[in-house]
């Protein structure tokens, strides 16, 4: 997984390392993980989306997901609202190429389900998640887990003691709320935190960071909350964001649109190579983690296809999946793809099955189909595709279920936990 690079330049411009040297220096915050993905302590600023499909929805979820991660997006935020969906997580974790954080409002059950699912973050949001036992329990769980917890603070959404306290939604309110959150967790001897003290306002949401920025060491999570749809939300994400990462403040980001997530991806990639804090890259590959399905290394089929591919110029979005069950739908969006089953490689543009090869022949192949991908274009690749592929990718489907199952993950267990956990039996 990692903070995958790229771009979507045909040609790739200057080295944003030579665009970037103009910024002032990052603002010294803490380390901590989301997965394999470090955020602060000079760690590179990563884009983070949140889907909005039901999280119930596994396989729609995953292939937003996947969208996601195509489009950019290092971190991807799922909610978890309900029982159905803390088991959906149980399905996603295993196979999705970054890590998932459980959003959760209201119910500390759902934030504890959502460690039983193996999630890699939780968000909490102090407004709605107010007593204090439910807030130390989630975080003693975290911790024992590693997991960590995003501080979620929202203008719109204050405590209302501390709003009447401090006469409103200021920026000292935000920050306020902030600190009775992270005093909990420090009760509980939890750490691992990132914080955010987002607001619709972009001079308040400004201000709020600059706040936060002086009074905690902790990485900040930045964003304008309820931007609304592009243009206008693009330019509200924008100017609060690129602010704040101009004077050296922010970790990591999100756009916050009312659009396609896939929009908020691109966008939060697109801005940080455009201020030089992402290198650009001529290809963009994705990979699943690999799960109980894989058949091949994918990692190390990963690594050998990004070290075939780059420094190519080849404008295209590359995945590298585990397994023909599931690769080429949850990678359906990505210009050209790889899936393994019984010894042999199924090729996919745009989701569609297009050549069966040998698996030593695997990375070669995506070299060459990326290449021609990019004289001849989509459409005439598609068209060209051979014969029986289809075909071919179906029987090795049918195989692998046969052979592994339909739980390969062996999520099913974790969905019994889950429902012990939220049930309190």
């Amino acid at each position: 997984m990692g903070q995958p690079e790229g771009s979507s330049e045909a040609s790739p411009g200057a080295s944003a390392a030579l665009e970037g040297k103009w910024l002032p220096p990052r603002r010294p915050t803490r380390q901590i993980h989301v997965g394999s993905v470090a955020v602060g302590g000079g760690a590179p600023v990563s884009v983070q989306s949140m889907t909005t499909t039901k999280t119930a929805d596994v396989e729609a979820t995953l292939a937003q997901i996947y969208d996601l991660a195509a489009a950019g997006a290092d971190i991807v935020r799922c909610t978890c609202n309900e029982q159905a969906a803390a088991e959906g997580l149980a399905h996603i974790v295993p196979r999705s190429p970054v890590p998932i954080v459980a959003d959760i409002h209201f119910h500390h059950e759902m934030a504890l389900g959502a460690l039983e699912a193996g999630v890699q973050g939780l968000r909490l949001n102090p407004g709605n998640l107010r007593k204090e036992a439910e807030i130390k329990l989630v975080a003693s769980e975290a911790r024992d887990r590693g997991v960590p917890i995003r501080i979620g603070v929202n203008a719109g959404s204050l405590h209302p003691e501390v709003y009447e306290r401090y006469g409103g939604a200021t920026p000292e309110a935000l920050v306020e709320s902030a600190k009775i959150e992270l005093a909990y967790f420090e009760e509980v001897g939890f750490e691992d935190v990132k914080i955010s003290v987002k607001a619709s306002s972009v001079s308040l949401m400004i201000a709020a960071y600059r706040l936060a920025s002086d009074t905690f060491d902790h990485p900040l999570h930045l964003g304008v909350t309820e931007a609304g749809p592009p243009p206008a939300g693009l330019l509200k994400g924008t100017a609060g964001i690129a602010t704040l990462l101009a004077e050296g403040i922010g970790d990591t980001i999100r756009y916050s649109l009312t659009a396609d997530p896939v929009e908020e991806a691109r966008a939060g990639r697109q801005l940080l190579e455009a201020m030089g804090l992402r290198d650009r890259r001529d290809v963009d590959l994705i990979a699943c983690p690999s799960c109980g399905r894989a058949e091949i290394d994918v990692i190390g089929v990963a690594k050998a296809a990004q070290e075939a591919l780059e420094g190519r110029n080849l404008p295209v979005q590359v995945a590298v999946m585990g397994c023909v069950v599931n690769g080429p739908g949850e990678a359906r969006h990505a210009d050209l793809g790889i899936a393994a089953g019984r010894k042999r490689g199924h090729l996919f543009i745009r989701g569609k099955i297009v050549r069966v090869v040998p698996e030593d022949q695997m990375v070669e192949a995506l070299v060459e189909e990326a290449e021609r991908l990019v004289a001849e274009g989509v459409e005439a690749r598609l068209a060209a595709a051979d014969a029986g592929a289809e075909a071919a990718a179906e029987e090795d489907r049918r195989e692998l279920l046969e052979a592994k199952g339909s739980d390969a993950n062996h999520a099913g267990q974790r969905v019994e936990l889950i429902r012990k956990t939220v049930s309190g039996g």
